[in-house]
């Protein structure tokens, strides 16, 4: 079994131990086993078990029971293949109410002359996170027409700090005027976030970080400089996240997926729900009649407006009045769709926002995570990506950690408590 110290977010997984990556999604939940040597990933094991429904809605917990039995049948299937038990685990979130976004706070100093030492910079990193907070809060209960929600901190990273406009990995024992520091902050209420804490205590799992799908998405490739937005079209959810030049990052999720488009068919057709979702799977692949094509074709348009409206409504909140990068990246198993990479090609979508070339489409692939190598070869397809992706975050976890996220690392336990 695993360990039980689920509460415990430690810093770091020792080289050569097995980590878990699990992806709760409304569809699946996936299970990946990697074993970590000098900051690469081996893919171990890997699990893929279909919800039971009405377990999960919106990208969220529905019965936390039913979930925590999925995910240890996959877990359990995931371990067989890798014939060992992970000793620690990176767990996914993502919901139509996760949101985060990145938060820069240039602090003026009193005495440019004095070095920076622990205490003021703890206080300045402090300081982002309850400004980031308030700003969430806001935001949700604005979203969810409640005066008061309750919201829970997920995970936080350091996108930037900078000294006077130079980057400063750690600031300690530098002068100068000015210390402005850019932090990644992921919220969600917090019943969509206690379940998950719930299923990971029912698991006995320890935990290394809880982390928002879209965010890890979007920290999977690399590039310091790497401008995109990225569309992860789940079973429940449609997440999207917006990276400029390698830093600031936003993120957005919405209720529409792939299971909206599988229940269009069910009902058009008058079949059940697993031969609807066979029904179109066949039909991203082309694998259906012309005339079948065209009847499905026919039943999912407005349900295709309706998803790209959503995607509209949620560029148009995270740009921020900036131009949108000109490429667009796509993964999730709702992705194939051939109208979902049609829809966003079309003149009528690039025109309705400011992007300032039209953008490129692909799909994101495995292969994409340059740090892991699949030794199952079950890693295959856009569908592997998030988990692949929460991989990829515990993998950067392995490393010693820098003295800036050992801060923000205790802020978070402190606001989360």
């Amino acid at each position: 079994m695993f360990s039980k110290f689920f509460s415990k977010f430690r810093p770091k997984a020792p080289d050569g131990s097995a980590v878990l990556a699990l992806d709760i999604g409304t569809e699946f939940v996936k299970a990946l086993i990697y074993r970590i040597e000098e900051n690469h990933g081996f893919v171990i094991g890997y699990a893929k078990v279909r919800q039971k429904m009405g377990d999960m809605a919106a990208g969220s917990v529905s019965n936390i029971a039913g979930v925590t039995e999925t995910a240890a049948a996959a877990i359990e299937q995931a371990a067989r293949i890798a014939g060992t038990q992970p000793e620690q685990a990176v767990m996914g979130i993502a919901g139509e109410l996760v949101c985060g976004a990145t938060t820069t706070i240039s602090y003026t100093r009193e005495d440019p002359q004095l070095r920076i030492e622990l205490p003021e910079l703890r206080a300045i990193v402090q300081r982002v996170q309850t400004r980031a907070f308030d700003k969430v809060r806001r935001e949700l209960s604005r979203d969810t027409g409640h005066n008061e929600i309750d919201v829970k901190l997920v995970n936080a990273a350091i996108i930037d700090s900078k000294i006077d406009g130079q980057r400063a990995s750690n600031p300690i024992g530098f002068q100068g005027s000015q210390v402005t520091l850019s932090v990644f902050n992921s919220f969600a209420p917090l019943v969509h976030f206690g379940a998950l804490q719930t299923i990971a205590a029912e698991l006995e799992l320890d935990l290394l970080t809880i982390a928002a799908e879209p965010f890890a998405v979007a920290r999977c490739l690399t590039g310091e400089d790497l401008s995109a937005i990225f569309i992860d079209v789940g079973g429940g959810t449609t997440d999207l996240a917006l990276l400029r030049n390698g830093g600031e990052l936003t993120t957005k999720m919405f209720a529409v997926g792939g299971r909206t488009f599988t229940k269009r068919i069910s009902h058009s057709l008058n079949v059940s729900h697993d031969e609807a979702e066979r029904i179109k799977i066949d039909y991203s692949q082309n694998k259906l009649s012309d005339r079948r094509q065209k009847i499905i074709q026919n039943a999912l348009a407005g349900d295709i407006e309706v998803w790209v409206a959503g995607v509209e409504v949620a560029l148009a909140e995270m740009m921020g009045g900036q131009e949108l990068p000109s490429q667009i990246l796509l993964c999730g198993g709702g992705s194939k769709l051939p109208e979902i990479k049609k829809i966003l090609s079309a003149p009528e979508f690039t025109e309705s926002l400011p992007f300032g070339v039209r953008p490129k489409i692909k799909f994101l692939c495995p292969d994409d995570v340059t740090n892991f190598t699949d030794q199952t070869r079950l890693i295959r397809t856009v569908q592997d990506v998030t988990p692949l992706a929460l991989a990829n975050l515990g993998l950067g976890l392995a490393g010693e950690e820098g003295l800036l996220s050992m801060i923000l690392r205790k802020t978070v336990k402190l606001i989360q408590n």
